[in-house]
């Protein structure tokens, strides 16, 4: 019987809200339990020092939003006793899988010495050097959360942070890596255009439970417009940076706030009704995850664009503040037995990769 540990795994996202942290118990196969959660926030300052850094790939902007990452992960995940291991995602700045690569900012060796625990970070590169998208990471562990909520038909879990990405998930198959498993990408942009136009308009960091949108109309011009972006022909898998799609805040300027919020809203819905066609066969339900599932009215236009049922992942007894944190405790477990972190169903990569390098407190 494989031993099981205990890990921390911690997620700064698109979003630039703050690390959430999360305990996890798993051989990196199975789910056992769930241990105690934290969260971080980000302040204003540390905030407009990662916004400055966004697209950038090196540069002092770069190195300062570094030390941002690297202190607020070090405050938070020091407050977790009896862990064995830490899963670091760091801070995404950057991603062109085809292009320069993909890059998150935060030195999980210098946090291994902090910590004095090892600490498995840079997930993404490895997957990318060897062809794959480097994006998304959490389905393998969405694959054993969709065996842990005992689903024996297809199902789907979508995460709405800054960026959306759906998995479909066979819970039949023994394994994540095994052909027809998995089917995971990015479906387009989720929370950040909203966020940032709320942050434009009306110096606010979010549409509180999506109260604007809800006063809003769309406009279907412009979601139509915004359909016809390349991105929506390729086949998956595939993955975005936040900023990909730098036309939208343009499109929607000439409209009032609330018709703009809700056209924003309404753009994230129709790219996941479009990435529910790409599914092998339908889910028997989708499970959000993510700031976006306490959008009502975003939730509210996935479930009709969508075409089956859709649940916030608490309705299977889970924790959708802290699902992604957890996956990275996950990954981090896989990564330290040498097992795969991504397959040719997640991200593309030719054959399944184990993602991730390993620093001990130890070492430098």
């Amino acid at each position: 019987m494989t031993q099981t540990l205990t890990a921390l795994g911690a997620m700064s996202g698109t979003s630039l809200d703050g690390v959430d942290a999360a305990v996890l118990v798993t051989d990196g196969e199975t789910v056992e339990s769930f241990g105690s959660s934290g969260y971080r926030p980000y302040g204003d300052a540390e905030r407009a020092t990662l916004r400055a850094a966004l697209g950038r790939w090196d540069g002092d902007a770069v190195e300062a939003a570094a030390r941002v990452v690297e202190r607020a992960h070090a405050e938070i995940l020091s407050g977790f006793p009896g862990v064995a291991l830490v899963g670091f995602h760091g801070q995404t700045l950057a991603h062109e899988p085809r292009g320069r690569g993909t890059l998150q900012v935060g030195d999980g060796a210098w946090l291994a010495r902090v910590l004095g625990l090892p600490v498995v970070w840079d997930f993404r590169s490895e997957d990318v050097r060897h062809g794959g998208e480097g994006a998304p990471l959490a389905p393998f562990y969405h694959w054993a959360l969709a065996r842990w909520i005992g689903a024996t038909e297809p199902v789907a879990f979508l995460n709405l942070g800054g960026v959306g990405n759906v998995t479909w998930i066979d819970p039949s198959r023994e394994r994540p890596e095994e052909e027809g498993a998995l089917l995971a990408f990015d479906t387009g942009p989720a929370n950040a255009p909203l966020d940032d136009l709320m942050l434009r308009r009306r110096g606010l960091p979010r549409d509180e439970d999506g109260g604007l949108a809800g006063q809003g109309k769309p406009s279907r011009e412009v979601v139509e417009r915004f359909l016809r972006h390349p991105y929506f022909g390729r086949r998956p898998p595939k993955s975005l940076d936040r900023d990909d799609f730098p036309a939208l805040a343009s499109l929607v300027e000439h409209l009032p706030d609330a018709d703009a919020a809700a056209t924003l809203v309404a753009c994230t819905a129709e790219a996941v009704g479009q990435a529910m066609m790409r599914c092998p066969r339908p889910p028997s339900r989708l499970l959000v995850t993510g700031g976006g599932r306490r959008n009502a009215t975003m939730m509210a236009m996935i479930a009709r664009a969508a075409q089956c049922p859709v649940e916030p992942v608490e309705s299977a007894g889970l924790d959708g503040d802290m699902l992604e944190a957890q996956a990275f405790a996950f990954l981090a477990v896989r990564v330290a037995r040498g097992l795969p972190t991504s397959a040719p169903g997640t991200t593309g990569v030719p054959e399944p990769t184990c993602g991730g390098r390993l620093s001990r407190p130890t070492e430098g």
